[in-house]
This record gives C-alpha cells, structure tokens and sequence, in this order.
C-alpha cells in the first residue's frame, strides 16, 4: 500500500513541476501544451546565444507570441544559465 502512495504522489508533484526553459531538452520542452519539437527546438538554439532571465523573452523567437507565453508561464520556470565549457 505504501508504494502505491508514494507511486501516486510522485506522479501528481510532476504534474505541477515546472519545465525550467534554460535547462530542459527539445523532449522535456515539447511537453509543454502549445509548445511542439519544431518550438522547442528554437528554444533551445536560442537560449545556445541568449541565456533566459525571463520567461517574456520566449517572444523574441519565431513562432512563439505574448498569447502563448502567457497561457505556458505557469508551466514554465527560468533556472540557472548552463556553463558552456571551453
């Protein structure tokens, strides 16, 4: 019984994690209603130039407006900046 418990509530605590948008994959990214593998995808060429400090600079990639950050924003977290290795 307890491992049903605990099977259940880790199933219900991801599905109210937030994605974070400076880490996840193009996979973990297309999870988010709206956003498919052709807008994760420029997601994360994006963010390979551009570090998010915010969730409202979605907007500066094609294909994503104000109307669908503001319906995925609550979805959606901005993490740490990745290290790039030299």
């Amino acid at each position: 019984m307890r491992k049903v418990f605990f099977v259940l509530a880790i199933a219900t605590l991801s599905l109210f994690a937030k994605v974070d948008i400076n880490n996840a994959g193009v996979e973990e990214l297309s999870t988010i209603k709206g956003i498919g593998k052709k807008r994760a995808e420029a997601i994360v060429k994006y963010r390979e130039e551009h570090c998010f400090k915010d969730v409202s600079e979605l907007v500066n990639i094609k294909g994503i407006g104000k109307k669908i950050v503001e319906k995925i924003k609550n979805g959606i977290s901005v993490g740490e900046c990745p290290t790039k290795e030299k």
